[in-house]
């Protein structure tokens, strides 16, 4: 996993790549703290009680800067990483053959000593969304982050296990989150993922928000609009492609935490073209005390 440097904290101009313009959904600055409905509780769509706003924002090609990328200094990386004969749609080839394949490939790509899995969610642009244990799912197409400063670490716990993260945490080692992100078809042509570039995110544009489960409140990053925000998005992708996107870091130095992003309807794109289907993991990376990533 890459360390920050000064030099590598600004990506090329922004302006010199192919780009689109298209909408994005921010949430509108409120008195109080926004809550929504998870599809967990509705089924379906998340029920949301907080306005949000459209803003038309230039989204640039990551391809050309892919070699560049680092989760560390941007937030995100584009990956190849081809899954094979995976059925990526079926929950017990997934847990038997997906999930190693992941541990194996997140250790090998980013020097972590352990990968802890603790969701897939697939998603669909089609009107029903996929099927999860959880409920339908469609493509998340509010602006925002998995995790927040509270939630990051609570969860770790929940995954980890409280002693556990204490012992890491206590011993000077790192705990990571991160989502793994890859279509099911492709190549991609509706509801594409925009990803900003995290080190154009003030603290002060990310609003915390309730994420209300049937048996608890979980509480993530919402988005508001800011000047100088920097959108990338991957285009067509494929299934031989990921993206690993940072959701929280528990080391707070500089490099990037927090990574916003959210789907947008393409300009390219039209209702005859093949959905949207792909399926992102969840995942926390542990560096011990001691080692390069850490």
């Amino acid at each position: 996993m890459s360390t920050v440097t000064g030099a590598a904290t600004s990506m090329r101009d922004h302006g010199a790549m192919d780009e689109v313009t298209a909408e994005l959904t921010h949430i509108v600055r409120q008195d109080t703290k926004p809550y929504f409905l998870s599809s967990a509780l509705t089924g379906g769509d998340p029920e949301v009680f907080f306005s949000t706003e459209a803003i038309p924002s230039r989204i640039a090609d990551m391809r050309s800067i892919a070699a560049e990328l680092s989760i560390d200094v941007h937030g995100f990386e584009l990956r190849n990483w081809p899954a094979g004969d995976i059925d990526l749609c079926d929950d017990d080839d997934v847990a038997a053959r997906y999930e190693p394949d992941l541990v194996a490939m997140l250790k090998d790509m980013t020097g972590a000593d352990a990968v802890a899995i603790f969701d897939h969610t697939r998603r669909s642009d089609r009107a029903e969304g996929a099927n999860n244990p959880g409920g339908a799912r469609r493509p998340a197409n509010r602006v925002h982050v998995d995790y927040t400063v509270r939630s990051g670490p609570q969860r770790a716990r929940d995954s980890l296990g409280e002693a556990e993260v204490d012992r890491i945490l206590g011993s000077g080692g790192r705990i990571v989150q991160v989502n793994v992100w890859r279509p099911i078809t492709g190549p991609v042509l509706r509801s594409p993922l925009a990803l900003a570039d995290a080190a154009s995110i003030p603290a002060c544009d990310l609003v915390a928000t309730d994420q209300r489960f049937p048996d608890r409140v979980g509480e993530i990053y919402q988005l508001a609009h800011g000047a100088g925000h920097r959108w990338y998005y991957a285009p067509e992708m494929t299934p031989n492609e990921v993206i690993l996107i940072k959701g929280w870091d528990s080391l707070d130095d500089g490099r990037a935490r927090f990574t916003p992003h959210g789907a947008f309807v393409h300009p390219g794109e039209t209702p005859d073209m093949p959905a949207r289907e792909s399926i992102e993991t969840r995942t926390y990376l542990v560096f011990e005390a001691g080692v390069t990533g850490a």
